[in-house]
């Protein structure tokens, strides 16, 4: 059905014959005669999701992504989605700055993941070629020379500007890349962004399946995409500082670097203006040359330090409204005294 829905014309709201194609092969005759009743909430939510990536995609670009920056507004000011959080979270990060600036900072980050959101949709609908002409690349040569010594690279990123992009425009531009992928929890939405992604040439690992499918594709000189700044349970993470404060990391990404001897490229999504983009692609850091406890943390921490200073640069294009710091050293200490059951922190 949503197959369906996505291989009709694209002609323009407007153009001629447009009002007769939307009635003969559009929504309303489809879905009249699509037993709903029959079908279950996830699907039904998936075909939604393809109704609005379609109709996102025949809208010109940028009253899209002002339509966008409408929707972050609401959810930042009338929802109020994790407001209380971000708030705390920025002041955390940026004891300095006047609490107008901590709210204007708020304002703009909710703006830009509702930009995010739309071109997430567009993107489904229209693959790579939507952002044609709006993306600019610092650095890469760093990926190319990276890729020479024939181990593959590791792609060191985090949730900055519009990071959903980066693996598609590097698999338009012939590079083989898997993503490490922790889903999201509704099913439609996992089955809409994972499937759309598969389709425009990325690989996607479960990230509980991920690491012998990732040593596999840097063996063959493919990319691996690791997103670094999400929180951890203790079972899973180890404590790094970061703005300050000590966040649970996944250690994964320097153990694959000492199991692979593949060098971390970092690589961050910022944007420019109102519809351009520009991917930023430093300089490789070597290796991580052993196995052990304390050169896994140190490599840990600096993956983490650069992400911080590409933060502290665009504070407004970073996801503020994650609990990056949920999981606390001190609950974690409590959790192991004799007699305290053993709670996820997830």
């Amino acid at each position: 059905m949503a197959e369906d829905l996505m291989a009709g014309d694209r002609r323009l709201p407007g153009s001629r014959g447009h009002g007769r194609w939307a009635f003969r092969n559009g929504l309303c005759p489809r879905l009249c005669r699509w037993p709903v009743c029959a079908c279950s909430s996830d699907e039904v939510m998936t075909v939604l999701l393809h109704i609005i990536s379609r109709t996102v995609a025949l809208m010109p670009l940028k009253p899209a992504l002002k339509l966008g920056r409408g929707l972050g507004w609401v959810l930042g000011s009338i929802v109020k989605y994790r407001r209380a959080d971000v708030i705390a979270s920025l002041k955390s990060a940026f004891p300095d700055l006047a609490h107008s600036d901590v709210r204007r900072i708020a304002d703009e980050m909710y703006k830009q993941q509702g930009m995010n959101l739309i071109e997430m949709l567009r993107l489904s609908a229209l693959g790579a070629e939507d952002f044609e002409g709006r993306v600019a690349v610092e650095g890469g040569e760093h990926l190319e020379g990276a890729l020479q010594g024939g181990r593959g690279a590791i792609i060191l990123t985090a949730h900055l500007g519009n990071w959903d992009m980066l693996g598609v425009l590097a698999s338009q531009r012939g590079y083989r890349v898997t993503i490490i992928t922790k889903g999201v929890k509704n099913p439609a939405l996992n089955r809409f962004w994972s499937g759309s992604r598969e389709q425009l040439g990325l690989k996607l690992v479960p990230a509980k399946e991920s690491y012998r499918a990732c040593l596999r594709a840097l063996r063959q000189n493919h990319l691996v995409g690791f997103i670094l700044d999400q929180n951890m349970t203790e079972e899973e993470g180890i404590f790094v500082d970061f703005f300050g404060r000590p966040a649970c990391t996944t250690p994964g990404l320097a153990y694959m670097s000492a199991h692979s001897g593949a060098p971390v490229v970092p690589v961050f999504a910022v944007r420019r203006s109102l519809s351009d983009h520009k991917i930023l692609v430093l300089p490789p850091l070597e290796p991580v040359r052993e196995k052990d406890k304390d050169t896994i943390r140190t490599a840990t921490q600096q993956y983490t330090s650069i992400i911080e200073d590409m933060i502290r640069s665009h504070p407004e294009q970073w996801i503020w409204m994650h609990r990056r710091w949920r999981t606390r050293p001190d609950q974690c200490a409590r959790l192991k005294e004799p007699g305290i059951e053993r709670l996820s922190l997830a």
